[in-house]
């Protein structure tokens, strides 16, 4: 490759910052130096993608308006977003669920509870809440909780699409115990590609959503007894963390909680939240 094919496909500071401030302010994902090759990288595969042969032709096309539909912006939101995930991952977060917040909720009488995965990935998340949930009602057959329901969100419109297929290579549930694996998945029949899929009951109680954090408004009015939103603050500064935990206060309950990640807290936010278990909150 010449020296001009090698700068046309660097990323220059320059260009860095242009898009890393785009992401930060309407996405809230902080763009230090140090991810410029990272950047880079995952943005490779758009300039391919469109024939384009410089990250300066690229932003061109992007920010100019020649993306009529904003699909593009979508693509490069997409490659931004980092999405690590497993099932029963953090598992201390769906004992509390068990031994604390639904015993409480099935004392108060409530027939449905209300769950929001917020930050779903792939969507290991919320099909692990659907399993907690679909146990729990089955462990407690006279208890009053009867149904519940599963909102699943997150920025990335490719996360989305593989969540909503619910099939995952063997891989991705090496972890999850035997007895759960026979009751909830479905193994697939091809040997060459081992994989599985969850079942249509616990597919049925979750509903997938692409949704932005930094946006005013979230489309919908639904509250909830429970919010997840683990491992994904992390990538925001503190003043964007408790923008979107503020936001998250319009959608939970009195008394509701709130489980964040094992590396995130709340601690130095003036927030109506009192500290239950590690990494879990509940409205006061």
């Amino acid at each position: 490759m010449d020296s001009l094919s090698m700068q046309q496909k660097t990323l220059s500071e320059a260009e860095f910052k242009k898009i890393g401030a785009y992401i930060e302010k309407n996405v809230g994902i902080k763009m230090p130096p140090e991810k410029r090759m990272m950047m880079q990288s995952r943005l490779a595969s758009r300039l391919k993608a469109l024939h384009l042969d410089s990250y300066k032709a690229y932003i061109d096309y992007v920010f100019s308006g020649k993306d009529t539909d904003n699909h593009e912006l979508i693509m490069m939101i997409d490659a931004m977003t980092t999405n690590l995930t497993e099932f029963f991952r953090e598992p201390q977060h769906f004992d509390f669920m068990r031994n604390v917040a639904l015993p409480g909720y099935a004392a108060q009488k409530l027939n449905k509870i209300k769950i929001w995965s917020a930050g779903c990935s792939t969507g290991q998340e919320p099909y692990t809440l659907s399993m907690v949930m679909s146990e729990y009602i089955k462990q407690n057959p006279l208890g009053s909780i009867r149904d519940f329901s599963v909102l699943a969100t997150d920025i990335s419109t490719k996360v989305l699409d593989k969540a909503a297929s619910a099939v995952y290579p063997m891989d991705a549930v090496k972890g999850v115990p035997q007895q759960i694996m026979h009751q909830y998945f479905l193994k697939g029949k091809n040997p060459a590609n081992p994989a599985v899929r969850l079942k249509q009951d616990i597919r049925s109680h979750v509903n997938f959503m692409r949704l932005n954090f930094m946006d005013d408004e979230y489309g919908f009015r639904d509250t909830f007894q429970i919010i997840f939103c683990r491992n994904v603050l992390i990538y925001f500064d503190k003043a964007n963390q408790e923008k979107v935990i503020r936001q998250f206060l319009r959608y939970l309950e009195p008394n509701g909680y709130l489980f964040l990640g094992h590396s995130e807290t709340i601690f130095g936010m003036d927030l109506p939240f009192k500290t239950v278990a590690p990494t879990v909150f509940q409205r006061i």
